[in-house]
């Protein structure tokens, strides 16, 4: 693994063809489908090694030190997981708030919601957040599962982008034509046993089985191809992407990464071959069994220091540690710039600030949020739609024409300062306004509707607690009469 060769690598994106080429897109030849998995199959390196970062399987556990004597006899291997820390800290900025929905005036998502809840979708939001910040990329697959022989439930799952991909057009648009899902299939023993290749199409779901590699010929079959037709009215892989470079968060910080590993690392050797130091005798002589008169046990004789005197030494490799430190905390610093992902145990985030002052300190990774949201709504409408498609087919009324898609950033926020400046705001600004300005509020005409029923309530409590029904008007008859001195006829 070598980041030096990382610009030769392909990035990952859909795999855009003359839509002539592609002949039946509902039955793609097998030329068009070979195309598409050798072209993918070239980005592989690239995940693997993006992957091992995450993980901590980085370069500086493969580096290997020349020695340059038998002074140099440690050489520590030290790794701090910065792309990690990167990953985690993204993900859970940008969806660790659900991601809120709200459809358009005078329409209904309620069901499109229903089916949402029923795939956990919270959970899968956060998980692709994850691929698309290791990755740069990410696919979702909707299908359709069979729940018993009469009902069938709409399903969501990731899909590794090492074994997917999405095949459009080659117009501005990028229609999808179709997907291609492929998986290597192992026999008990752990052999290669074929591959499995699926290929969703607008319509129809195509299985292949070959018998070796996943290269699809008439010769390579292992058995006839299936198709199902799955109901969702257009191709169900959906593609994502991070950026418009299709970059991980952290890919253009691995060369930081890798330095401040080195730099850990090599402070540490040198601790610890300060601490192996050789004891040096000026002016003494041991033998040992072998004739050895150099090295013993750690110990090096040699001649008299100065005129011949007897001394006593060690032997030491010597660094300004105050030098190195101000280098490894330049190149920590350059870490979090470059991925504008901050030192969250940087003395500045100090638990007393208050949100606002959170949010001018967060500035740098509210604007990674403001270029994720982009492509993630992108990707999130077409799953509506591909949910709707299916749900008007099972006879439910939906439309998400129009739903607002809002990803709110999880940080921090001073509730009490909010509330004051919505009742300072009373009055001057309308409350479907103000009230949205509340964490984690979808829909402020709602909370405005909540507050008049409210009031309302509280009137009704308020006239049962002195004693006037609150069910009766105040202008009819029985409760104009209820004032009236029964012994006088007169008014009170």
């Amino acid at each position: 693994m070598d980041i030096s060769t990382i610009k030769n690598y392909k990035r990952g994106s859909d795999i855009a063809i003359d839509r002539e080429l592609a002949g039946d897109i509902n039955n793609p030849s097998f030329d068009v489908i070979n195309y598409a998995i050798n072209q993918q199959m070239k980005r592989t390196e690239r995940y693997k090694m993006l992957e091992h970062y995450y993980e901590g399987n980085q370069d500086i556990f493969s580096r290997v030190l020349q020695l340059s004597s038998k002074l140099d006899r440690s050489d520590e291997k030290v790794m701090t997981n910065h792309a990690k820390y990167i990953t985690d800290m993204v993900t859970g900025f940008t969806t660790g708030n659900p991601i809120s929905i709200v459809a358009a005036d005078g329409k209904d998502i309620s069901p499109i919601l229903d089916a949402q809840d029923g795939m956990d979708i919270d959970s899968h939001n956060t998980e692709l957040e994850k691929d698309l910040s290791v990755f740069g990329c990410a696919y979702e697959l909707l299908y359709v599962k069979k729940i018993s022989a009469a009902e069938t439930q709409l399903s969501i799952e990731k899909i590794d982008p090492r074994g997917c991909v999405l095949v459009t057009d080659d117009t501005l648009d990028k229609n999808p034509l179709f997907g291609i899902y492929y998986v290597e299939k192992k026999d008990l023993l752990g052999n290669s046993n074929g591959y499995l290749i699926t290929i969703y199409t607008q319509k129809w779901i195509i299985e292949y089985r070959t018998k070796t590699g996943p290269t699809l010929s008439d010769t390579n079959l292992a058995k006839n191809p299936s198709a199902t037709e799955h109901f969702l009215g257009d191709v169900p892989l959906i593609s994502y992407r991070n950026n418009e470079e299709r970059q991980g968060d952290f890919e253009q910080a691995l060369s930081l990464i890798n330095a401040y590993n080195e730099m850990q690392s090599d402070r540490i050797t040198d601790k610890k071959n300060f601490v192996d130091a050789l004891l040096v005798l000026y002016g003494f002589t041991l033998d040992d069994d072998d004739g050895d008169t150099n090295l013993k046990d750690g110990v090096l004789q040699a001649p008299g220091k100065g005129e011949e005197g007897a001394s006593v030494e060690w032997l030491t490799k010597s660094f300004d540690e105050a030098q190195m430190q101000t280098l490894v905390k330049s190149v920590k610093d350059d870490i979090h710039q470059t991925t504008y992902v901050p030192n969250m145990n940087d003395e500045n985030f100090a638990g007393n600030i208050s949100g606002e002052a959170m949010k001018y300190k967060l500035f740098a990774l509210l604007q990674l949020l403001a270029t994720k949201q982009r492509y993630l709504t992108r990707g999130i409408r077409r799953r509506l739609q591909l949910i709707q498609n299916f749900l008007t087919l099972k006879g439910q009324k939906t439309d998400a024409t129009g739903a607002t898609i809002q990803i709110s950033p999880n940080i921090p926020v001073n509730l009490t300062d909010i509330v004051n400046n919505i009742k300072n705001a009373d009055g001057i600004i309308p409350r479907s306004f103000t009230f949205a300005w509340l964490p984690n509020v979808s829909d402020p005409e709602e909370l405005v509707n909540q507050m008049k029923q409210q009031k309302a309530d509280d009137v009704k409590d308020n006239q049962n607690a002195l004693g006037f029904d609150a069910t009766k008007n105040i202008d009819d008859e029985e409760f104009k009469g209820s004032d009236t001195d029964d012994t006088s006829g007169t008014n009170k």
